[in-house]
C-alpha cells in the first residue's frame, strides 16, 4: 500500500521542513517537495506537524491475568490514539514474563490483535520475588529488549549484581524500580510537608536514592547497561548526572506526569495522583525539567498502569500505585511544558520518539528514506477533553481527566498502515 502525505511541516535533522513523504509499504520511499506519484490513499497534512512516531519504553499492559484493566488490544488502541508505534510490556504480568513461554505469549497476542509494535520486557528474577535469576538467555533468544523486575525491586545487592552480570553477557540492559521497601514502608505519597498535613504514610526521597546509589556501583563494577526507570528525586538526578560524566554506562527516563505535577495534586486525596515513585517536591519536577533540558535524563516514558475504577474507588491507603499515560503524554507535555516555554518542541520529540527508538536500536525515530514509516500527524492549535467518555483504554485512571490540551493527534501510522485517524 502507498500512502502520501501532502504539504506536511516535518521534522527531519532537527529542524522543520515543508515538504511530502510517500511511503510505499512500511518505509519511507521519498521526502521531497511536490511528489506526484500515485498512491492508495492521499492525506493532506496541511497546517499539520509530521514526526516521528512515539517509542514507550516503560509501559503495562496487564496481559495475561489481569485483563479486567487492560489488555493487548485496547492497550495498543490507545497508544496508537496516543501517536505511540512501538511501546516496551512490563513483566509484572499474572503469571510473571519470567520465561520463553510468557513472552512468546505476548508477541503471538500482539502480532494479532496489537495496533502498535509490542516489545517485551522479562524478569530480572524468578516471580519478581528478587530471590533467584529468571531464564534470561532463553528469553533473549526470544527477543526481549531488556530485563526488570518493575512494580518490585531487587533487594539483595549480590543478586543483582549477578543478575547484571549474566545480562551484561547477553548485551541485556537491566531497568531497575528503584525502591528499598524498609525506607518507603507503608508510605501512600512523598513524605514531607504535604503527608504530614494529610495525615498520610510518607515515602522519602531516600527510599530510590539508595537504590540508585547502589545500582550505579554495581553497574561500574560489571560494566552492565543500567537504566533507571520513573526517575523522580532531584538527587536521583544528581547522581545520575555524576555517572554518566564518570562514564558509567546509565541511561534514564522519567514520565509526564512526574514532569507537570507535584504533591500538591494529592491535597484533594485524588487517586489518580497515586503512584510509585511518588510524585514528588516543585523542587523535585523542577530538577526533572533541568535534567531533561540538560540531556542527563534521555527518554520520556508513560509508565501506563491501568487500574479499574473499583480499585481507584477506594479509601487513599487502599488504592493501588499507578497512573495511566498513552493518550495524554504527547498533548500533556505539550500543553503544560512546551507551550509554558519550558522546554523546546523539539527537545520533546527527541525524548518521546529520538532517543528512545535509538536506544532500542530501531529502524525508526526520523523521517527519512528507508526508515520504518513510523510516522505521527499532529494538530498543534487542536484540543482534546480528557474524560471517562474519550478514554480509550480499558481503565480510566487519568490524572490529567476533566483537562482540556492542545496537541491532538490527527493519524499514526505504524509500518505504513494507519493504526489511528481522529476523523474515523
Amino acid at each position: 500500500m502507498k500512502i502520501l502525505i501532502k504539504n506536511a511541516n516535518a521534522y527531519i535533522n532537527e529542524t522543520w521542513v515543508d515538504t511530502d513523504v510517500l511511503i510505499d509499504n512500511n518505509k519511507i520511499a521519498r521526502v521531497e517537495k511536490n511528489i506526484k506519484d500515485d498512491a492508495d490513499k492521499i492525506i493532506d497534512a496541511t497546517g499539520k506537524k509530521l514526526i516521528p512516531g512515539f517509542v514507550d519504553l516503560h509501559c503495562h499492559l496487564r496481559d495475561p491475568g489481569q485483563t479486567y484493566k487492560e489488555d493487548i488490544h485496547t492497550g495498543t488502541k490507545a497508544a496508537a490514539k496516543g501517536g505511540y508505534t512501538t511501546i516496551c510490556a512490563m513483566p509484572n504480568t499474572e503469571p510473571t514474563i519470567d520465561n520463553i513461554g510468557e513472552v512468546e505469549y505476548v508477541q503471538r497476542k500482539a502480532n494479532d490483535l496489537g495496533l502498535c509494535k509490542v516489545k517485551v520486557i522479562g524478569a530480572s528474577s524468578k516471580k519478581l520475588e528478587g530471590k533467584e535469576i529468571a531464564e534470561i538467555a532463553t528469553m533473549k533468544e526470544g527477543g526481549i529488549v531488556a530485563v526488570s523486575d518493575d512494580g518490585a525491586c531487587v533487594q539483595n545487592a549480590k543478586l543483582q549484581s549477578n543478575i547484571m552480570l549474566y545480562a551484561q553477557n547477553f548485551d541485556i540492559p537491566v531497568i531497575v524500580h528503584a525502591e528499598d521497601y524498609n525506607m518507603a514502608g507503608k508510605g501512600q505519597i512523598a513524605g514531607g510537608k504535604v503527608a504530614t498535613k494529610l495525615g498520610l504514610a510518607g515515602i522519602p526521597a531516600l527510599a530510590e536514592e539508595i537504590i540508585i546509589a547502589r545500582d550505579i556501583m554495581l553497574a561500574e563494577s560489571t560494566k552492565c547497561h543500567l537504566h533507571i526507570a520513573h526517575l523522580s528525586t532531584a538527587n536521583s538526578v544528581d547522581m545520575i548526572r555524576i555517572a554518566k560524566k564518570e562514564g558509567i554506562k546509565v541511561t534514564t527516563e522519567v514520565t509526564p506526569h512526574h514532569l507537570i505535577f507535584n504533591e500538591e495534586r494529592l491535597v484533594s486525596f485524588d487517586t489518580n495522583f497515586k503512584c510509585k515513585p511518588a510524585i514528588r517536591s516543585e523542587k523535585d519536577r523542577q530538577a526533572l525539567i533541568q535534567g531533561l533540558i540538560d540531556g542527563t535524563i534521555d527518554m520520556i516514558a508513560t509508565d501506563h498502569a491501568p487500574h479499574a475504577d473499583f480499585e481507584k474507588d477506594k479509601e487513599f491507603d487502599f488504592a493501588p500505585f499507578g497512573v495511566i499515560g498513552f493518550e495524554t503524554a504527547f498533548a500533556g507535555l505539550y500543553t503544560h511544558l512546551v507551550m509554558k516555554n519550558l522546554i523546546s518542541l523539539e527537545l520533546l520529540i527527541d525524548k518521546l520518539s529520538v532517543s528512545p527508538a535509538n536506544w532500542l536500536k530501531l529502524n525508526a525515530g526520523a523521517i527519512e528514506v528507508g526508515r520504518c514509516a513510523d510516522l505521527v500527524i499532529t494538530d498543534l492549535n487542536k484540543t482534546i477533553d480528557i474524560n471517562k467518555n474519550t478514554i480509550l483504554s480499558k481503565s480510566k485512571n487519568s490524572p490529567f481527566l476533566g483537562e482540556t490540551l492542545y496537541g491532538k493527534i490527527d493519524i499514526t501510522i505504524c509500518e505504513g498502515k494507519i493504526t489511528y485517524n481522529a476523523d474515523e
